[in-house]
């Protein structure tokens, strides 16, 4: 049996898998999705595990650019329970690892079009820890309105369609 092939298992196996450890479902209600991607995150082993063992939340999260770097702030990540006192801070910053030139890209684009950087999502991806963000648009109340009306009217439409497929067959 090769070497370390239990812990390539356990963290999800290779072809591109996703275990998601957290979604920010706030996002997509409060923001408008522009454009979404994939960083990296620089981590402690304490927080690996605790992601592990599914204890995150993106609720209060947001990213910044400062000094030419991008840091995700407010993400909530439990102490290790099995940690002793070299335990990570739950909340710290935590760099994102990007390319020189998507961070100039993103700099542009922020600065040009008052726009946000969100998380959408903490996952493991082939055993790295990863965070989807995107580049957002806050909504007005009135946003948030005209969006649940046209979701509701979708539902309608695929409620009424079961009907008369149900009807005819």
């Amino acid at each position: 049996m090769a070497k370390g092939s239990g812990r390539a298992k356990a963290a999800g196996g290779k072809g591109g898998s996703k275990q998601v450890v957290a979604t920010n479902r706030k996002a997509r209600h409060n923001y408008s999705i522009i454009e979404s991607f994939e960083a990296g995150v620089a981590l402690q082993g304490t927080e690996v595990k605790s992601l592990r063992e599914g204890q995150a939340s993106l609720a209060d999260a947001f990213a910044t650019i400062d000094d030419g770097e991008v840091w995700l702030r407010n993400l909530y990540i439990a102490e290790y329970q099995h940690g002793s006192w070299t335990n990570h801070d739950p909340r710290r910053n935590r760099k994102l690892l990007l390319h020189r030139q998507q961070i100039d890209r993103l700099v542009g684009k922020i600065r040009d079009g008052n726009l946000a950087l969100m998380p959408l999502s903490l996952y493991f991806s082939e055993g790295k820890v990863k965070v989807e963000l995107a580049l957002a648009r806050g909504k007005r109340a009135y946003d948030k309105r005209q969006d649940m009306a046209q979701r509701d009217a979708q539902r309608e439409v695929v409620r009424e369609l079961g009907r008369r497929a149900k009807g005819m067959t």
